[in-house]
């Protein structure tokens, strides 16, 4: 076995509860795109003029895996997105490298690839579009859940809140919701991908999305217990990584720890695990220290843990820096 942990430490993560709770994702998309002169469905996703509707259907909108099983996505930076924007976009993107089988790679000569651009507002195509489909991160949408989110949409992913069976999750209330855009609360044939909704995704509207102000009622009621929370603003959830490696057939040993706290269990755990497994976790931290504590840990012995080891890394990929080689 070779298990991995990832300590990532989030820049806009806060050590102490905030007094005012921060915007989730999509308020900060939402603010972004005021005045926006794109033509967008469900506030962030990019339409042609010529269409009526998103779709994505089936395999023509995903992208290919190569014989390896890696799907590589190659990316373009337009020169004038900042350097600390820069960064932010690459750490973003190193989580899905990390979690899945998915690469956000720098373009060389390939004929589809993502334009990240800093255009007017925060947007993204749905899917694999053909070409070079421009994605919009501009600095006032600058965020690591942001980015993600949009990354997530080119990678072929609706809004949670759409999908086909959402009213057995949540109720959405359109007396609440601005005039002329319930349009952006249709559902979807969607491919669920025989996994449970998620109220913490990424994609996940928040509660107040388009809400009539200054009212700022709720347009989105989880049920049955209606205090559930929806919408976040740190990223990929648990269960958007097992939809990104179910929808792209990763086949990988992957985890998210996306709390103060929680646990991590090894795979097949209380039986041994499979031979030639690689197992990575990430562990996302809300502050600059992190207490590991092992209730049971027994690795198959090898000379020097030559095979069967554990390492830890302080960020988001292995090219970070070591905490501890083996162990």
């Amino acid at each position: 076995m070779v298990a991995h942990y990832f300590i990532h430490r989030l820049a806009e993560s806060v050590t102490e509860v905030p007094e005012v709770e921060p915007p989730d994702v999509f308020s900060i998309i939402l603010a972004s795109n005021k005045g926006s002169k794109m033509l967008l469905q469900e506030g962030d996703i990019a339409v042609d003029i010529d269409r009526s509707a998103i779709k994505c259907d089936g395999d023509t909108c995903r992208w290919s895996k190569n014989t390896t099983g890696i799907v590589n996505v190659p990316y373009t930076l337009s020169s004038d997105i900042k350097e600390s924007s820069v960064s932010i976009i690459k750490t973003a993107m190193q989580e899905f490298e990390t979690l899945s089988c998915v690469r956000f790679l720098p373009r060389t000569t390939e004929s589809d690839f993502v334009q990240i651009i800093a255009n007017s507002g925060c947007w993204s195509y749905l899917g694999k579009r053909g070409g070079g489909q421009p994605l919009s991160l501009p600095t006032e949408c600058m965020g690591h859940g942001t980015v993600q989110h949009e990354l997530n949409h080119a990678l072929g992913f609706y809004h949670e809140q759409s999908r086909s069976d959402r009213d057995n999750y949540i109720d959405i209330i359109l007396d609440n919701i601005i005039l002329g855009t319930a349009v952006n609360f249709l559902k979807y044939d969607s491919n669920n991908l025989g996994l449970e909704y998620d109220y913490l995704s990424v994609m996940h509207y928040g509660r107040y999305a388009f809400s009539i102000e200054p009212n700022n009622l709720p347009t989105i009621i989880p049920k049955p217990i209606s205090s559930v929370p929806i919408g976040q603003r740190y990223g990929l959830s648990t269960l958007d990584i097992a939809k990104i490696n179910k929808l792209y057939q990763c086949g990988l040993c992957r985890g998210l720890l996306p709390n103060s706290t929680g646990s991590i269990i090894s795979s097949n755990y209380p039986n041994n695990y499979p031979s030639t497994t690689n197992c990575v976790w990430l562990i996302r931290l809300p502050s600059n220290q992190i207490f590991l504590q092992f209730s049971a840990f027994d690795v198959q012995a090898s000379p020097d843990c030559a095979s069967d080891y554990l390492r830890i890394y302080d960020g988001p990929s292995q090219s970070a820096p070591l905490l501890l080689e083996r162990g």
